[in-house]
């Protein structure tokens, strides 16, 4: 028989219908019935998570992969996955799992569960890892589990990463980045009609949650960009414009789209996130682009231009001395 376990942050309302107040969608959830995530029901008046504990991915990642360039470069973080998404993104990456949930029987093969000790153990296993990170779906419908764990995994001494779409409550997310040291947000484009009409989220909300996570740990933030659709320099002169209002050292990933899912346009131009690294780093200190192989996964100093992190045929520290440019002096925010 499944184990359940009930759900935080909703409320009961009349008809044994529910509010669910985790994240901004605020489903109202009939008895028997699914919120938008697909794994969060009601059951006789009460919120249950279905996936508390199930994984469907894990994997011994580099950092670099999640991607977070300026947060311990070089060594590896233990990543796991369950299932569901609060978005629906037609180019959704990893679609197989973030857009599936638990509502069907047959959908609940293939996971399995585990324990916040026996990730630790893992953990434990390779002298890199330094800890664990939420990712591959989205995390924040996973609520219960990360919380928990993470608690866990910072008692012991390891650090707690996630990849996120940004997009949970201001009360479920102040609760949960006190045990969070580094997350990776996607800001998906700078238009709301964008985040409507394609994520089937709100980019208002996601700002609030970069902003909010800026002033309590590590925050790197990537973009997909996909050709005619998020990919204007007038849109990324926004958006590199409001990071840079909280940070100018947040480092932007541009990453290289490639047809998935339900979206079937051409792969990104490689002179298009050529041109678009170019815009936002007229704002930002450090702009990468990502799914293709090039200098442009490099770190260099933003003040004299020095190679810092060199990210072609492995991860190695050149002119960094203890987070500073040994060339020009400059202090740069990588944790190291």
């Amino acid at each position: 028989m499944e184990q359940l376990k009930e759900a935080m942050h909703y409320e009961r309302r009349e008809g044994d219908s529910v509010l669910c107040r985790l994240c901004p969608h605020g489903c109202t959830i009939a008895p028997g019935k699914y919120g938008i995530c697909r794994v969060r029901s009601n059951i006789d008046g009460t919120l249950y998570t279905h996936n508390y504990g199930k994984i469907s991915s894990i994997a011994m990642d580099p950092m670099e992969k999640k991607p977070l360039y300026h947060f311990f470069p070089g060594k590896y973080v233990l990543s796991i996955g369950t299932v569901g998404c609060n978005f629906r993104c037609s180019f959704c990456q990893n679609y197989q799992i973030a857009q599936r949930g638990v509502i069907e029987k047959d959908r609940r093969d293939g996971l399995y569960e585990v324990s916040g000790a026996y990730l630790l153990s893992l953990c434990r296993q390779e002298e890199d890892c330094i800890g664990l990170a939420y990712t591959y779906n989205e995390p924040s419908i996973w609520f219960e589990f990360v919380l928990d764990t993470a608690r866990h995994i910072r008692f012991e001494g390891y650090k707690n990463v996630m990849v996120t779409n940004g997009y949970i409550n201001t009360e479920a997310l102040s609760e949960l980045l006190p045990y969070i040291d580094a997350v990776n947000i996607d800001v998906k484009g700078f238009r709301e009609e964008y985040y409507r009409d394609v994520c089937g989220g709100s980019l208002e909300h996601v700002k609030r949650t970069v902003e909010a996570a800026a002033s309590e740990c590590h925050v790197e933030i990537t973009t997909l960009i996909i050709p005619g659709i998020n990919d204007s320099e007038e849109e990324m002169q926004e958006l590199s414009k409001w990071l840079s209002s909280i940070s100018p050292s947040i480092p932007l990933h541009l990453s290289r789209y490639f047809p998935r899912y339900r979206m079937k346009e051409a792969p990104t131009p490689a002179q298009t996130l050529a041109a678009l690294k170019k815009v936002a780093g007229s704002n930002l200190e450090y702009v990468y682009i990502g799914n293709m192989h090039s200098e442009a996964s490099n770190t260099y100093c933003p003040q004299c231009g020095a190679l810092l992190v060199r990210r072609t045929g492995g991860i190695f520290i050149e002119h960094l001395d203890d987070g500073i440019c040994s060339k020009c002096g400059k202090i740069i925010k990588i944790l190291l």
